[in-house]
């Protein structure tokens, strides 16, 4: 479990460097979508549905009126963030999908049964994933399915993460899954690029920097 999380570590602190970013400027060509993302709609509805699932968690997480309204300041960019990672995500999954990778729930079960333990407590876990990436409760295992995809892609195409041309490799073949994909988003968040991405605007859990002694620290809500 150990050498699972540092693998998924170092992936994510790739990531961090070279994740698509949201640009300025976008296209209108599909009314009441926030993006489409190949065959895929994500609405405007389906968007907020998933921001108030991060809300409704973090208010049931903090009951004290000032510390909730701290977090909420400190996410006042949820709705962007949350579309980039819905966008994001479903990139992956073709990317993975087009190096014939999937995930068992043996797998995903796995991973949460490790990261509880590290977490110390389910609870634990849901409040850390809620603190550092706005990840509800009710998301987590689609969640642990997508780090998953992103350790597998990179062992199938041959893609070494400690290295500067493995972490190109991994990144050129989500560009090649966001071109396939013909991503479009909605204007009022922004245009999708993977080509001259720099740096990650959010946070998400295959997404993130490496901590300083390399894993891990999901942190109990205070």
């Amino acid at each position: 479990m150990h050498r699972r999380r540092r693998t998924a570590l170092v992936l994510s602190a790739a990531a961090v460097a070279a994740a698509p970013l949201l640009t300025a400027c976008g296209s209108d060509a599909h009314p009441g979508a926030a993006a489409v993302v190949g065959d895929d709609r994500i609405t405007v509805s389906q968007l907020e549905s998933r921001v108030n699932e991060v809300r409704d968690a973090q208010r049931a997480a903090i009951p004290d009126e000032q510390q909730y309204e701290q977090a909420i300041a400190k996410t006042g960019g949820l709705t962007r963030s949350t579309l980039h990672t819905m966008v994001l995500d479903k990139v992956l999954h073709q990317a993975a999908a087009d190096a014939g990778v999937d995930v068992s729930r043996r797998e995903i079960q796995t991973m949460r049964s490790g990261l509880e333990q590290q977490a110390g407590s389910k609870k634990a876990l849901e409040q850390g994933w809620l603190q550092q990436y706005s990840v509800a409760p009710s998301r987590l295992t689609e969640s642990f399915r997508t780090e998953i995809e992103a350790q597998k892609l990179a062992k199938v195409i041959g893609a070494d993460m400690n290295a500067p041309e493995g972490q190109a490799l991994f990144w050129k073949a989500l560009s090649k899954a966001s071109k396939k994909l013909d991503v479009d988003l909605n204007p009022r968040y922004g245009t999708w690029d993977v080509e001259k991405s720099k740096r990650a605007d959010t946070k998400t859990p295959w997404v993130r920097e490496v901590s300083g002694n390399g894993e891990a620290q999901p942190k109990q809500q205070a």
